[in-house]
């Protein structure tokens, strides 16, 4: 049931937090575990914590950065919390989110990200999301520790699963696009970002949020597929080939 939603944990501090991870992901029939620049794993604790889902521990897979846990992902969800969200991308609750994991699925793998146990994902970490997930919980005591938020999103998704109807991860057909990968996300900004600057485009806003960073987060609402994509960055050749022709000769 689980093989096309990918929860991403970032920089997780203690080994315990992820055993228990894995349990909670087991509960709730979830199986794929990506870890970025884990702390301590494999070890003994997260062994232990896990009680009963060392296979989800075994088969974890292990990455350097989270650029390299997302490649080829399609739909990408961040946990947040809803003081830290980010004015540019929407937010959603855990069972909405859910929903659109479940619902989006394209053939490509939904990654949800959760960030380390003290400070969640950072500002350049969000950037990879098309929209953030936060849990609503008391505002007088909002904290919730990792595993705890792992197994709350892991649940609305079992049952999202069980409103469609599925038997398994694969069971809805899409016959539309995937979703570009953010490897294809990250090439299109860098093309974007290089057009901008041979054509002198700068921010001119009293905001102080940088332009790259707000156009991202445009285009990240927009959840562009990889045809659109490249329909983009075929704009932005045509933008390029059209400027050196109109040049002088030797400039």
């Amino acid at each position: 049931m689980s093989t096309s939603i990918r929860i991403v944990l970032v920089e997780t501090s203690h080994p315990g937090n992820i055993g228990a991870v894995a349990r909670a992901m087991k509960n709730m029939s979830l199986d794929e575990l990506v870890l970025v620049n884990p702390r301590q794993f494999p070890h003994p604790e997260a062994t232990a914590r896990a009680s009963g889902a060392e296979d989800v521990l075994t088969q974890a897979r292990v990455t350097d950065s989270l650029s390299a846990a997302l490649q080829g992902c399609g739909l990408i969800l961040a946990s947040t919390s809803r003081e830290r969200g980010d004015q540019y991308l929407r937010v959603t609750d855990a069972r909405e989110a859910a929903r659109r994991a479940v619902t989006h699925d394209d053939g490509s793998p939904v990654a949800i990200l959760f960030g380390t146990e003290r400070t969640g994902l950072t500002t350049e970490e969000l950037r990879y999301a098309h929209a953030l997930l936060a849990i609503p919980a008391n505002p007088v005591y909002p904290s919730l520790n990792l595993a705890m938020a792992v197994q709350i999103v892991a649940y609305e998704i079992l049952c999202a699963r069980l409103e469609n109807g599925q038997r398994s991860a694969r069971t809805i057909a899409s016959s539309s696009v995937p979703l570009a990968d953010p490897e294809e996300l990250d090439r299109m900004y860098a093309h974007l970002a290089e057009v901008l600057e041979e054509i002198d485009f700068r921010d001119r806003t009293q905001s102080g949020v940088h332009l790259m960073r707000r156009l991202r987060r445009f285009l990240q609402r927009a959840e562009p597929d990889i045809n659109e994509v490249h329909i983009l960055r075929g704009i932005l050749t045509a933008i390029q080939q059209r400027r050196r022709r109109a040049m002088p000769h030797g400039q």
